[in-house]
């Protein structure tokens, strides 16, 4: 079955409620009713060996959450990318090899004993020459880049997994809050339509005893039907609200769970001290600015020294074979080896160093109206969660006294009724009204929980390290 723990006890009604209805139509009602207390007892979604508190849905969701998942991968990715960026600084070694077949002799022109110029074939019909070479970076403007910016980049990957992370106990907790609002509300109309069931039976009664006319039958059977309808209702919106909560959890369609929740946890959470001042460092997106920011300003200095010569060292060692008979090619070898220093410095790029630095100080530029803006929208949100968080607060107070109005008006109603003094309709009327403040204090709570969910996210004090 369907289950979850009180969160906010709901006042009780007493006395006799409001309905009737002729005895023909009163058994559909009633099995009406039990037919869907069933089906909330046999949802898909039940399983009583497995009840996760909100905290339990954050785990697993933090957990099996594919993007957050893929948010790792992709920080592993970077970690491998920086490691492949700085290979280059490790020597460099390689083996090659080739092998020639002459058709023709080269031609030489050397001087004889005389001093005359003579042409004269040179070299063998066949070669082959195996080359170990080995260069070792003593200095490279590129590498300098990528070793000063290996660690920004691992540091940008992360906060993007931090930012994952944040949306996912936001949503995952409302998704989490949505839940128990119709669970609670399935709970609220259960009662209500039980009572109004018991009053139809009650109401029959009287009628058959000329105590009340026909219409009050009439205007039972309206209410325990829109009651009856509105129970089917939240019972059928229970399915795809536990969809959705697995699909922000990243939990498989076939496992089943069901939601639990401490209620004096609950009424805990919903404190917030607003007098907390917002700290713009401390949201995600303002972090993540500011690494790229650092990362732009790499790619300034980059760019400033890219005139920097490359200086590097190399060490060849070749063993070639020479033979003009190819069966005997590799009889005989003539090894040789050699070493020195390689500088190769950029005199002229055709302004494409200068470009470049130009370029790297306007994106910077866009970087710091990135930050201008940003602060902006962020004070904006947390203006607007701040608001609703307050109104929602004394909304909360509001209902809660409507709702023990409502329940001191509707006994005192039932009574009147009961001993003739009022009409049928003063007690419809006092039975919407407490069923609205009801369902009215409910929305009030979860708005409540989830405007303080927004507040903490806009303020960036969300936790991450689950």
């Amino acid at each position: 079955m369907l289950f979850i723990t009180e969160i906010i006890p709901v006042p009780k009604r007493s006395g006799i409620i409001k309905h009737g209805f002729i005895q023909t139509i009163f058994p559909f009602f009633l099995c009406a009713f039990f037919s869907l207390h069933c089906t909330a007892q046999n949802k898909p979604a039940a399983d009583s060996t497995s009840m996760l508190t909100l905290g339990q849905c954050i785990e697993f969701a933090l957990q099996h959450q594919p993007a957050l998942n893929q948010s790792y991968v992709n920080v592993d990715i970077t970690r491998a990318t920086n490691a492949i960026n700085l290979s280059g600084w490790l020597p460099q070694v390689n083996v090659a090899a080739n092998l020639t077949h002459y058709n023709t002799l080269p031609t030489a022109f050397i001087k004889n004993s005389s001093g005359t110029v003579v042409e004269q074939k040179t070299g063998v019909i066949n070669t082959s020459t195996p080359v170990l070479s080995i260069t070792q970076t003593i200095f490279n403007p590129s590498l300098f880049y990528a070793f000063k910016s290996a660690k920004l980049y691992v540091q940008q990957a992360e906060q993007i997994t931090d930012s994952t992370k944040i949306n996912i106990v936001a949503t995952v907790s409302k998704a989490f809050y949505n839940l128990l609002l119709t669970l609670q509300q399935i709970d609220v109309l259960k009662e209500d339509t039980t009572r109004l069931s018991k009053n139809l039976h009650d109401t029959y009664h009287q009628y058959v005893s000329g105590i009340v006319d026909e219409t009050d039958y009439d205007q039972a059977a309206i209410t325990l039907n829109n009651s009856v309808a509105q129970l089917k209702q939240a019972n059928e919106n229970v399915v795809p609200q536990y969809a959705l909560l697995k699909q922000i959890m990243g939990m498989p369609a076939g496992q089943q769970f069901n939601v639990v929740v401490d209620t004096l946890q609950m009424q805990r959470d919903i404190a917030f001290d607003t007098t907390q001042q917002l700290q713009y460092q401390k949201r995600i997106e303002f972090q993540q600015l500011q690494t790229a920011k650092k990362i732009q300003g790499q790619f300034i200095s980059y760019y400033k020294n890219a005139w920097i010569p490359t200086l590097g060292a190399f060490f060849d060692y070749d063993y070639p074979f020479q033979n003009n008979s190819f069966g005997s090619l590799f009889s005989n070898a003539y090894p040789y080896s050699y070493l020195g220093i390689s500088l190769n410095v950029p005199i002229f790029t055709g302004f494409a160093r200068t470009q470049n630095l130009k370029k790297a100080r306007l994106q910077q530029k866009l970087l710091e109206w990135d930050e201008v803006n940003l602060q902006s929208q962020i004070y904006s949100e947390y203006t607007s969660a701040l608001a609703n968080y307050r109104s929602n607060y004394y909304n909360l107070d509001v209902m809660k006294k409507n709702t023990d109005l409502a329940k001191k008006v509707y006994d005192i109603v039932t009574l009147q009724y009961s001993q003739g003094v009022v009409a049928y309709l003063n007690v419809i009327t006092a039975e919407s009204n407490l069923i609205s403040s009801e369902i009215g204090y409910l929305n009030a709570l979860f708005q409540l929980l989830s405007s303080k969910i927004d507040l903490e996210k806009s303020m960036g004090i969300i936790t991450v390290n689950h």
